[in-house]
C-alpha cells in the first residue's frame, strides 16, 4: 500500500513538472499578439502561480482519468474535448465577446484558441499512459455514450442551458457587477442600476448576450457529458469532479494578465466564476449521471 502511494506521488510530481513546458509551449502562440500593457501583479508571482496551476491541473486530469470507465483512445478523446472545451473554447468565446476592441485583437483571438491545444493533445494522452489507463483492462465493453432517449437528452440539455443563464446572471450581477472598477473596465460608468432595470436594459441593448450564454451553457453540458457518462464513482464524487473541471479554469486569474490588466477586476472575476461554475458543473452531473438517468426511466 505504501509503495503504491509512493508510486502515485512520483507520477503526480513528474506529470506536474511535465505540465509546465507543455503549457508554456501553448502560451508561445500568443506572445506576439499580446497588448503592450503592463498588468498589475497577480495574487502570487509568476513562478509560484505556474506551480500552483500545474499541480491543480495535473490533479484534476488524474482524477478524471482514474474515475473513468473509458480507456485508451476513447478516454483521451473525451478528456481532450472536455478539457479544451471548458478551459479554452468556452472561455475564449467570452473573451471574444467582451474583450475584442478593449485589449484583444482579432488576430489574438485565433491564437488564444490555439494556445489551449497543447495540454489536451499532448499532456492528457501522456498522463493516461503514465497512469496505466491506456489499455482496455477495467474498461466496460458495452458502455454506450448515450443511454437515454434523444428527446430526454434534449430536454435535459435545454433545462441545463437555461439554468446556466440564471446562475451566470445572478453571479455576474451580485458579485462581479458590484465592483465599480469592473463596471468601468467594461465601459459602464456611474452608479449601478437595480437588478431588474439592469437586466431589462441589457437584454434590450444586447439581446445577443442571452443567446451567447444559452449557447455556452449548452456547450458546457455537451463537453463534460462523456466524462459524466463514463464515471465509475458515485454521483456525488462525479459532481465534485465535474464542478472542479468547470471551475478551475478561473483559477488562472491568480496570475498577472495583460488582457485584464487590473488585479481587482481579475480577482472579482475569480470570486464570481469559481463558485458559480462549480455549482453549475455539479448541476450538470446531477442531470446526466447514469444512476439518475436509470432511475428516471423506471
Amino acid at each position: 500500500m505504501v509503495r503504491q502511494y509512493l508510486i502515485w506521488l512520483i507520477k503526480i510530481a513528474g506529470l506536474t513538472i511535465l505540465y509546465i513546458p507543455i503549457w508554456i509551449a501553448g502560451a508561445m502562440f500568443i506572445q506576439d499578439g499580446l497588448p503592450d500593457v503592463q498588468p498589475e501583479p497577480g495574487l502570487v508571482n509568476e513562478t509560484t502561480g505556474m506551480l500552483i496551476l500545474a499541480l491543480v491541473n495535473t490533479l484534476l486530469i488524474i482524477s478524471l482519468i482514474v474515475t473513468s470507465q473509458w480507456r485508451g483512445w476513447k478516454l483521451a478523446l473525451f478528456l481532450a474535448i472536455a478539457y479544451f472545451g471548458s478551459f479554452t473554447f468556452i472561455t475564449q468565446i467570452e473573451t471574444w465577446y467582451f474583450l475584442t476592441g478593449l485589449t484583444v485583437s482579432s488576430e489574438l483571438i485565433s491564437a488564444l484558441f490555439l494556445m489551449g491545444l497543447t495540454v489536451p493533445l499532448l499532456f492528457i494522452p501522456i498522463a493516461i499512459l503514465i497512469s496505466g489507463y491506456w489499455k482496455d483492462e477495467g474498461a466496460v465493453s458495452d458502455l454506450k455514450l448515450l443511454d437515454m432517449p434523444v428527446k430526454q437528452f434534449i430536454i435535459r440539455l435545454t433545462a441545463i442551458s437555461i439554468l446556466y443563464v440564471i446562475i451566470y446572471w445572478i453571479a455576474g450581477y451580485y458579485i462581479a457587477w458590484q465592483n465599480p472598477e469592473l463596471r468601468s473596465f467594461y465601459g459602464s460608468q456611474g452608479e449601478i442600476m437595480p437588478f431588474w432595470d439592469h437586466t431589462i436594459q441589457t437584454l434590450s441593448d444586447t439581446p445577443d448576450l442571452l443567446i451567447l450564454q444559452l449557447f455556452r451553457g449548452t456547450l458546457f453540458a455537451l463537453f463534460v457529458y462523456p466524462v459524466i457518462r463514463g464515471s465509475s464513482v458515485s454521483p456525488w464524487l462525479t459532481s465534485l469532479i465535474t464542478g472542479s473541471l468547470l471551475a478551475i479554469p478561473s483559477l488562472g486569474h491568480i496570475l498577472a494578465n495583460p488582457l485584464i490588466p487590473s488585479a481587482e477586476v481579475r480577482f472579482t472575476h475569480m470570486i464570481e466564476t469559481i463558485p458559480s461554475t462549480f455549482l453549475f458543473g455539479m448541476i450538470i452531473s446531477w442531470f446526466f449521471h447514469r444512476k439518475i438517468t436509470t432511475a428516471s426511466r423506471k
